[in-house]
């Protein structure tokens, strides 16, 4: 099977999770395309969906699905998502996006989070190749970078070349990469970052994810929270 068909795979073994008459959350990314698919495809399925993704909401549209505004859903049954990395004790690091502060609400509204990724980015435990991401508000960036090199981190501000300064959240705030190697503590490691005065949350989840999903050439394997 190619990637495409692997990540087909992992969405067709995520469908077994949704209950009908429920509301869920949809992260971004091919698999949950592919994911919004099936649940469209499903007739005896009916949901309502909430998620942290422009994309995903345009896509849930098109294909006849209720998107419901966050901000009237208080818990969610199930919900799913992509990652960067996940390790054995699912913690996982997110979000290239920069949207992780919505989908971590969501994770933590959600009865059931799981994470649908392929071999490549499943790790014994994480090895930070890809940065921490902190949204922060704009008033503390530089408060925020010296306390986060005070935690032995590198923060770049995100710019894009498509606007002139800091990359800006749908909230307003500054979005900051912050790079780390050997981490001895990833649950502290969390806590410490969200402990920073101004710093709204971060793109490292080490609470909320229940089960992931892993898809590869021999099927799909499942590891849940002890």
């Amino acid at each position: 099977m190619n990637g495409d068909d692997l990540k087909k795979e992992c969405a067709k073994e995520a469908l077994k999770y949704i209950k009908t008459d429920t509301v869920i959350g949809l992260g971004g990314g091919s698999t949950i395309s592919h994911l919004i698919g099936y649940i469209k495809e499903n007739k005896a399925l009916k949901v309502k969906v909430v998620t942290p993704s422009f994309k995903t909401k345009l896509l849930c549209i098109e294909n006849g699905l209720e998107v419901l505004h966050t901000f009237s859903v208080d818990k969610v049954s199930v919900a799913f998502d992509g990652c960067d990395e996940v390790d054995e004790n699912l913690n996982a690091l997110k979000s290239g996006g920069g949207i992780h502060t919505r989908e971590k609400l969501i994770a933590s509204m959600s009865e059931n989070y799981i994470l649908l990724v392929d071999k490549a980015k499943f790790s014994k435990t994480l090895t930070f190749k890809h940065p921490v991401v902190l949204e922060a508000i704009p008033d503390s960036l530089k408060y925020v970078e010296r306390k986060v090199k005070e935690l032995g981190g590198i923060p770049t501000l995100r710019t894009s070349s498509a606007k002139d300064g800091g990359t800006i959240t749908e909230s307003g705030n500054f979005l900051i990469d912050v790079a780390f190697k050997d981490v001895k503590n990833i649950e502290k490691l969390e806590q410490d970052l969200n402990d920073i005065t101004g710093v709204i949350d971060i793109s490292l989840f080490t609470k909320v994810v229940t089960k992931v999903l892993i898809t590869d050439e021999e099927g799909t394997r499942v590891i849940s929270k002890n």
